[in-house]
């Protein structure tokens, strides 16, 4: 029976951490701001980085702190629940809420802020480190997503350092990323990619 019972309860936090994921952040924020369907301007997707396209950087910014704390929502109510590799698997169904949401007929977001939500929430340090390549990628790239992709192989490694049973959950969250970037990364094998756009305000 409490196996039974830890059951019902594992399969509702997996629930409440999908539809936590599914709340569009960026969409609802440049709303508020009177920019508009945000999928209807700049690549049409609803993350931070398209946001910024017409928001601003500060406008951004706020999304990827929105989208980060909505994992970090379901992660801790996963950590609550079954411990910290259940929270890293509640982390993974916040992500695939932000990536394929049920309010927006499942077109959402790529998942890389909700992504650092739930790193910062399962082990701080590969937050730090993840954020770090990134930054360092990025900057010196100019490419978002080519830092983005390296901190998806990056993850599983260190989950598994981690914890084998983190570790999981991490690979399963870095191959979802991977294929939600699969276009960034046909156009950066073919030199196609936009660069990052600073902009502070718009």
């Amino acid at each position: 029976m409490i196996t039974d019972g830890f059951s019902v309860i594992a399969i509702v936090a997996i629930i409440i951490s999908y539809l936590l994921g599914s709340i569009p952040m960026g969409l609802i924020l440049t709303k508020l701001m009177g920019k508009g369907d945000l999928r209807q301007v700049g690549s049409g997707n609803i993350g931070a980085t398209n946001v910024m396209r017409v928001g601003g950087l500060r406008a951004a910014a706020l999304t990827w702190v929105l989208d980060m704390a909505k994992a970090i929502a379901a992660v801790l109510i996963g950590i609550a629940v079954g411990g910290t590799a259940f929270g890293a698997w509640c982390g993974f169904a916040a992500i695939v809420g932000h990536c394929y949401p049920v309010w927006l007929r499942f077109r959402g977001g790529k998942g890389i802020s909700s992504l650092f939500g739930v790193l910062l929430s399962v082990s701080p340090l590969a937050f730090i480190t993840c954020g770090v390549e990134w930054l360092i990628v990025a900057l010196t790239s100019g490419y978002s997503s080519l830092g983005a992709v390296v901190a998806f192989c990056l993850m599983p490694v260190l989950g598994f350092v981690i914890d084998v049973q983190v570790g999981w959950p991490f690979l399963a969250i870095a191959l979802l990323c991977l294929w939600r970037h699969r276009s960034n990364i046909g156009r950066l094998i073919h030199g196609t990619e936009s660069k990052i756009e600073w902009k502070w305000k718009k």
